[in-house]
Parts: structure tokens; C-alpha cells; sequence
């Protein structure tokens, strides 16, 4: 069983990749994936393909700068198949814990749901940036998308990070490294590590097969490809397929 907290819907032609509905629905279908969270800066995008799609649940893709995102985000928080939001302070220029972003923070803690924000880029997605807004929502789950990504430093710091702050979880796509998976769960604690694709620009069976190799037991490699997002993004319990 295996649960993908990482995907995107949309065209992305600076690296010439796409996933429309029916592409997703076939690569969910391909790799046997009980749940998707996809995403797009298009947010009307993300929520045509989670409705049609039935085992697809959307990240509304917030963006602090701009007028009017805490009423949208509401919105598609309030939408049964909007399972918490994507930031991406690099592509949309603002620090993670500038006060824009902090209205948001509090809207998802009242909601209970968690922010996947990207992670292993300077100047804004480094993970000691990351985790200054994690601290100061302590009662937020933040997960590192990418746990650092493809640097060893960020990689690194990912862990340190997650390791030492409670309210923070490592999300394991386009991070190369299959050993720093399982450290991160021997560090961070289990219930920390989330698989993830970040299909279309990875392919799930390169992504799904780091986590079969890190060295983790059996019971350990279920939890991270699949409970410990369960968990996450829906509080412990799949919802059932219409």
C-alpha cells in the first residue's frame, strides 16, 4: 500500500513534463497508489483533477503575497477532497516565517491540517528557515518537501531539523540518497518520514524503490510509504473510494 504526498497536475515546460487528470489517474493506477497529494500553483487546476480522479486529494497552493489568498484558501480547505497546502516560498519570493505567511499558519492549526512547503534551495527553502515558522507554530505540522533535496548540507540540516522539533516531518522525493531515509527515521522517529514522488518530474517506481533499499525493515518501509501519511494528511484513516 502506498500513499504519494508529493505530485503535481499542470504543464511545466521548463522541464518538459506534464500530468493532466487522466494522466494521474493512470499513474496512480500504475504503481498501485491508495491516495495522491497533488498540487499546481493553478489551484483550479488541482481541484478539477482531485474531483474527477477518485483516489486524488489536493494541496490548495497558498501564496502569501498576494490579495485575497487567506478567503481563497478557506475555500478550498472547506472542499472534503483539500487535505492541507503547499507553499513554495523560492518560486514565490517571501522568507518562511515573514508575518504574511503567519495568518495562514494559524488558519491551518485551527484546522488541523498540515503545510508541505518546499525545501533545499537557497535563499528561501532552506531547511533553518523553514524551521524558524515551525517554531513558531509549534501546534503546525510542517513537512520538508524533497527533505533537502539534492544538497548533502541540506540534507543534513533536513534531518537536524526534523529531529529536533516535534512538529516537523521529512517528505522523501528528488532527495537521491536512499540511506538518508532511513536516518531519517532513525532520527527524526518513525512516524516522521513521508514517501513521495514529485511525479511528473520523478518517476514513482525510482522514488518507491529508494525507500525499499534504505535499509529499513519491512514494518518501517510500510510506514513511510503509506501510514505515516495517512496520518498526516488524513488523521489516520483513508477515506473510502466512492
Amino acid at each position: 500500500m502506498t500513499v504519494d504526498a508529493h505530485m503535481h497536475v499542470g504543464e511545466f515546460p521548463l522541464f518538459d513534463v506534464r500530468m493532466d487528470g487522466p494522466g494521474l489517474a493512470a499513474t496512480l493506477a500504475r504503481f498501485d497508489i491508495d491516495a495522491g497529494l497533488v498540487f499546481c500553483p493553478e489551484n483550479h487546476l488541482t481541484r478539477s483533477a482531485v474531483e474527477a480522479v477518485d483516489a486524488a486529494y489536493g494541496l490548495y497552493w497558498a501564496n502569501p503575497k498576494m490579495p485575497g489568498h487567506l478567503e481563497e484558501a478557506e475555500e478550498y480547505l472547506g472542499h472534503p477532497k483539500f487535505r492541507g497546502v503547499k507553499l513554495h516560498p523560492l518560486i514565490d519570493g517571501y522568507h518562511p516565517n515573514d508575518p504574511i505567511v503567519h495568518p495562514l499558519m494559524e488558519l491551518l492549526v485551527a484546522k488541523g491540517l498540515p503545510a508541505l512547503v518546499h525545501c533545499g534551495h537557497p535563499i528561501f527553502t532552506l531547511p533553518w528557515s523553514i524551521e524558524e515558522l515551525a517554531r513558531s507554530f509549534p501546534a503546525a505540522t510542517v513537512v520538508l518537501g524533497h527533505m533537502g533535496h539534492g544538497n548533502i548540507v541540506y540534507i543534513n540540516g533536513a534531518i537536524d531539523v526534523a529531529a529536533r522539533n516535534p512538529n516537523v516531518y521529512l517528505e522523501t522525493s528528488g532527495m537521491p540518497m536512499h540511506s538518508k531515509i532511513k536516518e531519517g527515521v532513525e532520527r527524526a522517529g518513525a512516524h516522521k518520514v513521508l514517501y513521495g514522488s514529485d511525479a511528473p518530474f520523478h518517476d514513482p517506481s525510482v522514488e518507491i524503490l529508494k525507500v525499499r533499499v534504505s535499509g529499513l525493515s519491512d514494518d518501517l518501509v510500510e510506514r513511510v510509504l503509506h501510514t505515516n501519511s495517512v496520518e498526516v494528511f488524513f488523521g489516520g484513516v483513508l477515506p473510502s473510494s466512492p
